[in-house]
Parts: C-alpha cells; structure tokens; sequence
C-alpha cells in the first residue's frame, strides 16, 4: 500500500494557515480594519480619506471661531485658508511619505503663523504630520520637524515680527514659548509611546501566525499519522487474502471464498476507521462519534494478524488500573504502536510469529514487539513512513521508539511512553 504523507500543502482550508476571516483589532494607523491576515491589502497603501477630511473641517471650523477672540491677528482670509487646506491635504500621504509629511506640515503652519493669521488647530496638522512619522520609524525627521518648526517660531515670535503682519506686533513671551516647547516635546513623547504600541501589536500578529502555522503543521502531521495507521495494517491484510484467494481460486474455491470474507471484513473495519477521521476533519471540535481504539482492541489485532497468516502472541504484565487507566491520547499512541509493528512484519519479515509484551508501569507503559526473522528484502510497497510515524507519536507524549535487528536474528521494536504528570 502506498503510505500517506503529510503534505505541506495538504489540509481542509483551515489547516492550511490560510487567510483568517477574523478581524483583530488594531490602531488606526493601520488603516481602522485590523486586518490580521497574510493576504490582505498593504495598510501603508490605503489613503486615509475619511481621516483627513475630519481634521480638514475641524482645522476650518476651528480656525474661524479662533479667529473671532483673536482680533489683534490678522482676519482668515482666502490665502489663509488655502494655507490650512494645503496642510490638511498633505496628511493624505502621512503613510507613504511620512519624512514629507512631516517636514510640509511644519512648513505650512510656520508660513500660517507668519502670516499673522490666528493661532488655534491649525496645531493638529504638525501633530499628525509628527505622530505619523514617529510610528512609521522615521523618528529622526519627526523630532528634527518638530524643532525646525519651534526655531522657525521662536524667529518669528522674536525678531521678524517687526517685519510681519500684523502691523504693531509685539514679541512673545518667554512663559508662552516655555509652554508651546513643552507641548511639542509631550506632542512628540506621545508619538513615541504610540510607536512602541504598534511594534507591540506588529510582534503579537507575527507570533499569532507564526502559532497557527505551527497549529496547521502538527494538524496535518497528525492527519497523515491518522489516516496511514487506519490504512496500512487494513491494506496488508487485504493484500496478503487477495494473494492467497488468487493461488486458490481453482484448487480451493472455499479457501478462496474464506480469503474474501476477511478482505471484507478488513475493509469495511479500514473504511469505518476513515470515515471518523474525515467527519472529524468535516467538523472541527466535536467530539468523535465513536471511540479511539487502544490497548484493549489488541484481541482485533490479533485476529487481523491470524488472518495474514501471522500467528501473534500477546504478553500483558501489570495493569493500568493500579495507577488509573491510561489517558485516551496515549492508549491510541500505544495501540497504533502495536498496529504498525505488526503490518511491518507482515510486510517485511519472513516470520509468520510475533510476541507482543505490554508492561503497564506506575510510570506509563512499555511496548516490545519481536519477530524472528529474517527479512524478506522484497518491495513491498509504501512509502517508509511507519518507523517515522511511531516516533513523531511517542515524541509527542515525550516517549522514545527504538527500531532495529536483534542480535540472534529478527527484529525489534520497543516503545516507552510516559504518563504526563512524570514528565
């Protein structure tokens, strides 16, 4: 039988670690959608239209009622507001040109204030402009804006304010530039603090996906583990009675027609077997409709073997009800163990016996499984995943497989599988 893999492409859409259809949430910078998946769009080529025309009206709106308590400014006029729409407008492009941004709305707001137009929002365009800058990582041109701009005030403020409107302007005072260098220093403060948060943010979503590629690769593993431990013993048996109803078909019929009854048998049990793992897979998190096999199905292992024409017997020492049963996951391990040892003789050895020891200890439970040899050496199909498959399960309970010819001939394998409050 040709042995399942696990393929890294394989999987039902939700073991593949494809794009999520849950949203996360996330800071506006990031376009307001918090978008955690892989395929989504770039959030630095959205353009922030809503955004900006929010604080476009509220800079206009803001700077007329400001305008009206400051009558020893000059009146807003057309270039005024044209002023505050230019610098409104560049925040447009705050998430692909933040270092732009940030210098252009430094700019625009000194030319404003120059101008001897009302003081008021015309402020929130350099905080945007900075903010944006400083959480996009370009930290050096939102701190070198923001004190290009307060030297360009403190000019203005100080010494061309004889040469600016309005007419009989006096200089400002030192309280007031105090003030305005704190605001720019905490303005900035805060922008850093909002670059942490989204770094933050930024290492939670890569470890999210980085969990659930981790998720979808033990899924499928276990899928491949699943369905190649369901099929190969099934499939062996299968094959061996085909073989034998085949020699016999003329010189036996009822021999042959005894062949068939047990290919029948075997694949109706292989087919039940597949079909819970795939209503498993159908519906993830419900419960199994049907039990997992485990140690105390070896009885039906037996008579699989018996009908291959392997004779099988079984050494049981100790209980598992001196420490409590064993936990459903390591009776499935222990059994698929046996399961797969037993069709690799069937496959690959020229023994027709098999001895089976479980030994059932305060600390788990131990598996040996022998035959006498010797190999066939002949192909038998497959693809070698069994060893393989045994040692990823008795891994995954923290156990150990060890696989390999015994001196006096034959071959062995020995399992030991902990229980998980001694590991």
């Amino acid at each position: 039988m040709e042995e399942l893999r696990a393929r890294r492409c394989g999987g039902p859409p939700w073991a593949r670690g494809g794009p999520s259809h849950r949203r996360w949430p996330g800071p506006p910078w990031w376009g307001g959608r918090g978008d955690d998946s892989d395929g989504g769009e770039d959030p630095t080529k959205k353009w922030p239209w809503r955004s900006t025309l929010l604080v476009t009206v509220f800079v206009l709106v803001g700077s007329t009622f400001a305008a009206h308590g400051q009558t020893d400014r000059q009146q807003l006029d057309v270039y005024a507001r044209l002023l505050l729409v230019a610098g409104t407008a560049m925040l447009l492009w705050r998430k692909r040109h933040p270092v732009f941004v940030a210098y252009g709305t430094a700019a625009t707001t000194l030319v404003y204030l120059g101008a001897g137009y009302p003081y008021g929002p015309v402020f929130l365009t350099l905080v945007v402009g900075c903010f944006s800058a400083v959480v996009t990582g370009h930290r050096v041109a939102a701190w070198s804006a923001a004190g290009m701009w307060w030297a360009g005030h403190l000019l203005i403020a100080h010494w061309l304010y004889r040469w600016l409107p309005p007419a009989g302007d006096h200089p400002a005072s030192w309280g007031q530039e105090a003030v305005i260098a704190t605001w720019l220093v905490a303005v900035v403060a805060l922008s850093e603090l909002g670059r942490v948060r989204r770094e933050q943010w930024e290492r939670d979503r890569a470890e999210r996906r980085q969990a659930a590629a981790r998720r979808a690769d033990e899924e499928r593993l276990r899928i491949a583990r699943e369905l190649h431990d369901v099929l190969a013993h099934s499939i062996s048996v299968i094959n061996v009675q085909a073989g034998v109803g085949l020699a016999l078909l003329d010189s036996d019929p009822e021999q042959a027609r005894s062949a068939l009854t047990t290919i029948k048998a075997a694949s109706k049990e292989a087919l039940g077997e597949v079909r819970q793992v795939l209503d498993t897979l159908r519906t993830p998190g419900d419960a199994p409709r049907a039990p997992a096999p485990g140690l105390d199905r070896l009885p039906e292992l037996v008579e699989q073997a018996a009908s291959a024409g392997l004779t099988v017997r079984v050494t049981t020492e100790g209980a598992p009800g001196g420490t409590g049963s064993l936990p459903p996951g390591m009776d499935l391990a222990a059994f698929r163990i046996v399961q797969e040892a037993l069709t690799n003789i069937v496959r690959h050895s020229g023994s027709r016996h098999a001895r089976v020891v479980v030994r059932y200890e305060a600390g788990g439970v131990r598996i040996q499984v022998d035959d006498d040899g010797p190999a066939t050496g002949a192909d038998a199909g497959g693809s070698g995943n069994g060893l393989a498959g045994m040692r990823e399960r008795a891994a995954a309970l923290g156990g150990t497989i060890e696989a390999g010819p015994r001196p006096d001939g034959g071959f062995r394998v020995s399992a030991v599988l902990p229980r998980k409050e001694d590991r």
